[in-house]
């Protein structure tokens, strides 16, 4: 796919827009119109003193080619409105083009609800819903669902304190990558030999990041071990690095802990029994499907009867704060065999569900059709029909986040039973507080208290790399005293 923009710097929205329809094609932009064949789409704008001409057109493959072009008084082509004008217009002309009007409208960001909570405290409810369907294009639908997450999660907002943190550690590591995965993850298989050193030097991270904590005066909210699949470890592994939180952090006003036991084929009597006893207050237990035939299509090696087990296992080891995973989209699945493995997770009854989109990451292994409105129309009907199931169930949506080159740019919503939210996720998504990360790939965000500024500290991004460069890495973690040096309370 060619992109031309001329008269106009707004290259990055303009290649989301196309994105939206085009999710898995590579896009060239040019500034220069060259080419006469097709799959072009062209953006110009040309100011005069009156006002901009915007003009988009599009040639695409099949034949099918339109244009939509609009004056608007008074508007300089370097003005952020311009930009706005540009996407509204493209986006028109390819959902015309196309057949497919994806629900967001116009917003390609990660988070629509920061955007609403602060549309909400400008123009109040109704006139943020209003300017997402009017001015965003966003579907009534999907305004109404960012306006009911962003009102969820005030009541977590509000017990942060200005110096509140948040801990996350990483483990990337898998018994087995997926197929649809695009996140940084290392087979047990292939790179267990890692594991020792990752561990040793994960919990002398985790010291040095307490230090700090405690000499920047910060308060630890909620604890959360993500991957990869944690559980994919040893028990002993696991308690090396649980007694490591519990022998460095004061845990005894934590609001939350959660560990992701994920994939079903690694959780054990034993290790939930670690877990336990380090004081985690929840865990995930991912099917993702329970078709057989679709954890096959996307590589998972354990079946869905495995998941029922894990289930038993976690509850019968006093676990009462259980979240389960589900993507919608998966090759293989439909709209039928969604709702019925929404309906085989409600006999499990958990406490949250999340319900993801398939993400198309050209970093996966998964092949799909290229033009996805197909493809977006079923998970669409799969994401509305398991939200109405959703609802009838006691659950209710509590925060909200969407990936690039999800299908259809749709989202991924946690659900949960009344009080039973998941703090982190909604600090993560929303941005509320400072997050400190340890382990690969791990991103330290630090919340400036009282204003809206965030700086991030990156961690080495493969476990090698970690390991190989942990002194380089760990000055890094400095930055956090002079951070709340530099915006004190």
């Amino acid at each position: 796919m060619k992109l031309v923009i001329q008269g106009h710097s707004f290259r990055y929205e303009t290649e989301n827009i196309v994105r939206l329809f085009f999710p898995l094609e590579k896009t060239e932009t040019l500034t220069q119109d060259k080419d006469a064949g097709s799959d072009i789409i062209r953006t110009a704008v040309t100011e005069s003193g009156a006002g901009c001409d915007i003009v988009v057109s599009a040639r695409l493959g099949g034949g099918a080619s339109g244009e939509r072009s609009e004056f608007f008084p008074g508007l300089r082509a370097d003005d952020p409105l311009c930009e706005k004008k540009i996407a509204v217009l493209l986006y028109g002309l390819l959902s015309g083009l196309t057949g497919f009007s994806p629900p967001w409208g116009i917003l390609t960001g990660v988070r629509p609800t920061k955007l609403m909570r602060t549309a909400i405290a400008e123009k109040g409810e109704a006139g943020a819903i209003g300017h997402f369907t009017g001015d965003l294009l966003v579907s009534p639908e999907k305004a109404r669902l960012a306006a009911q997450v962003a009102k969820a999660e005030d009541a977590a907002v509000a017990l942060s304190v200005p110096r509140s943190y948040s801990l996350y550690i990483s483990i990337p590591f898998c018994p087995t990558r997926c197929t649809y995965c695009s996140f940084v993850s290392h087979s047990i298989t292939g790179a267990g030999k890692l594991i020792p050193d990752y561990v040793r030097l994960l919990c002398r991270e985790l010291s040095d990041i307490s230090r700090i904590a405690r000499e920047t005066g910060l308060k630890l909210e909620t604890v959360y071990v993500g991957g990869g699949t944690p559980t994919s470890f040893s028990a002993g592994d696991l308690r090396q690095i649980t007694e490591t939180v519990s022998a460095h952090f004061d845990l005894n006003d934590v609001r939350e802990y959660t560990v992701e036991a994920g994939r079903p084929d690694t959780i054990t009597a034993e290790k939930l029994a670690v877990l336990k006893d380090a004081g985690v207050t929840r865990i995930s237990i991912n099917p993702q499907t329970f078709s057989d035939e679709v954890l096959r299509n996307i590589g998972r090696v354990h079946t869905a009867d495995m998941t029922v087990q894990a289930f038993g296992m976690a509850r019968e080891a006093g676990f009462d704060n259980i979240n389960a995973d589900l993507i919608a989209g998966l090759p293989g699945d439909s709209l039928p065999g969604f709702l019925e493995s929404c309906g085989e997770l409600f006999r499990l009854d958990p406490e949250n569900i999340t319900v993801h989109t398939l993400a198309l990451k050209r970093s996966s292994e998964l092949v799909v059709d290229k033009r996805q409105s197909t493809v977006a129309r079923q998970t669409a009907a799969m994401l509305d029909e398991s939200a109405k199931l959703l609802y009838n169930h006691d659950y209710a949506p509590y925060y909200m986040y969407r990936q690039s080159r999800s299908v259809g740019n749709l989202e991924n919503v946690g659900w949960a039973k009344r009080g039973r939210e998941c703090l982190y996720n909604i600090y993560m998504i929303e941005e509320t507080h400072t997050v400190l990360g340890a382990g690969a790939g791990a991103v330290s965000r630090l919340k400036a208290p009282g204003i809206n500024h965030i700086e991030r500290i990156f961690n080495f991004k493969y476990p090698y790399e970690y390991i190989s460069r942990f002194d380089i890495q760990s000055g890094r973690k400095d930055r956090i005293r002079t951070f709340y040096e530099e915006y004190a309370d």
